[in-house]
């Protein structure tokens, strides 16, 4: 009688744990979404492009920025829907982390149990860096949603031996990483190592090598395209000891969740899974910044699904662990465990959702550009990109004519625009009364090095002086008056 009803009991349902970390992580999202109405200069380049038209979209990915496209025309199709705000900005990225947390839960409960599922579900919202792009209107967590459901179709074909339709829904998983920001193709080398882990067969490996060719395929035009505008990504600086220190830190808190889960070689486990996902492309990252700076940890956000995923695990594994000495105490230990987190972090957390976690703030100096400009007044950015104040708040300088600009952002294909040649800057600024000059905070500014910005600052140096100045959130705005010389 006992095993009839046990065969005949149904498993419990799977779609409660997936939902409760997909919730948990919209309410960690919408938590201070809006960072006291503030906007940083990287969201700022995602505000201009978006409200322009699709066909200058297209205009400026042919000269730059070309990497982030697809990203763009998504933005823009959902600013011309819901309208031009921090929350339309910031949302998908709330969403497409809440979908990397249910998709991770998943994985975790089919590799480690219900426990380690939900715990790995959980922890990801929590963790520091997720906190910081889980509010950025950039396009790193919809990279990560992608790769969560990606890691979870590889997951699910090579247990269930899945049909071709997965294995193309893998591919396209991946392809869409790429086509979001093609250094996400790194997630293929550690699922190779996932399934040389776990001693795949010969045609695991043969549908896996096709799907993973089809979506480098697909993204291989992009790839090459975005080779010539690599003066973007010039100003990342050199890689350095201290830079490894974060990596270091993750590697170290992820092997524990390796010894905590003893994996067996040949098997499919979640540290199989866990720890090629977070190591490989962290490394791969590290190694590709020996050749040519590119170490950012926002490039590599989505190997923390691997993180997540061993952190899950280890909670898991303590709950059996706790199970049959304390049976009433154990299913306390994830939500205490959460709690406690929570609270740790609060500081941090509250940090990341206030304007000074940023390195500046776009709409508050557009304040007080407004305050201090008057009838006749010109105004002169330094350097050129930081007319993303004007680009994202025109009315703030309504009346103010931009002297240094020969041909807009829209117009040029750009972000910033196309300046004039220094002779003739210098000859329309010795012809104003008053200039207001926008620029960086002295504690964020980088050294004028561009020739068209040093004639701006000598000029203001030698024939104007500054009548009033501003500085907010890592901007200034400096009203420089004519000096009338006898």
């Amino acid at each position: 009688m006992t095993r009839h009803l046990t065969a005949g009991r149904r498993p419990p349902p799977v779609w409660p744990v997936p939902l409760l970390c997909l919730l948990w992580t919209v309410a960690l999202g919408v938590w201070g979404l809006s960072r006291q109405h503030s906007l940083w200069r990287d969201e700022a380049a995602t505000w201009q492009v978006a409200e322009r038209p699709t066909a200058e979209i297209w205009h400026m990915l042919a000269h730059v920025d070309a990497v982030h496209g697809l990203y763009y025309l998504l933005m823009h199709g959902l600013f011309e829907v819901f309208g031009a705000s921090t929350t339309t900005l910031r949302l998908p990225s709330v969403f497409a982390m809440a979908v990397a947390a249910a998709c991770v839960s998943v994985t975790g409960r089919r590799l480690a149990g219900t426990w380690a599922g939900l715990g790995a579900g959980l922890s990801l919202g929590l963790l520091p860096a997720v906190q910081f792009y889980l509010q950025e209107g950039r396009p790193y967590a919809l990279v990560t949603a992608g790769a969560a459901i990606s890691t979870h179709l590889l997951v699910t074909v090579v247990m269930d031996r899945g049909p071709v339709t997965r294995w193309a829904a893998y591919a396209g998983a991946v392809l869409l990483c790429g086509l979001l920001n093609w250094l996400a193709l790194m997630i293929l080398p550690a699922h190779a190592a996932t399934l040389l882990w776990a001693r795949a067969p010969r045609g695991v490996w043969t549908r896996w090598t096709a799907a993973a060719a089809a979506a480098v395929a697909g993204v291989l035009p992009l790839v090459l395209f975005t080779r010539s505008q690599s003066e973007q990504v010039s100003w990342i600086p050199p890689l350095t000891w201290h830079m490894l220190i974060g990596p270091a830190v993750l590697l170290a808190v992820g092997g524990l969740g390796v010894l905590l889960d003893r994996p067996r070689a040949g098997r499919l486990s979640a540290a199989a899974v866990g720890l090629p996902l977070l190591a490989v492309p962290q490394l791969t990252l590290i190694g590709l910044s020996l050749v040519q700076p590119l170490f950012l940890d926002r490039y590599v956000l989505f190997s923390l699904l691997g993180l997540a995923l061993l952190i899950g695990t280890a909670l898991g594994t303590a709950v059996r662990a706790a199970a049959p000495r304390f049976p009433g105490a154990a299913p306390w230990i994830l939500p205490v465990a959460v709690a406690v987190a929570m609270a740790a972090l609060l500081p941090q957390s509250l940090a990341k959702r206030s304007p000074a976690s940023r390195v500046d703030d776009v709409f508050a100096v557009a304040t007080d550009v407004q305050r201090l400009k008057a009838p006749g007044d010109a105004v002169v950015f330094v350097p050129a990109a930081r007319r993303d104040t004007e680009l994202v708040t025109p009315r703030a300088f309504t009346g103010l004519r931009d002297i240094a600009l020969a041909e807009s952002p829209r117009e040029s294909g750009t972000l910033k625009g196309v300046e004039a040649g220094c002779a003739r800057i210098r000859t329309v600024m010795l012809a104003q009364r008053r200039i207001l000059l926008v620029t960086d905070m002295a504690r964020v500014a980088t050294p004028v090095s561009a020739r068209r910005d040093r004639t701006k600052v000598s000029v203001l140096r030698k024939y104007f002086t500054p009548v009033a100045d501003a500085q907010v959130r890592g901007r200034r705005v400096t009203v420089y008056q004519r000096v009338e010389r006898p």
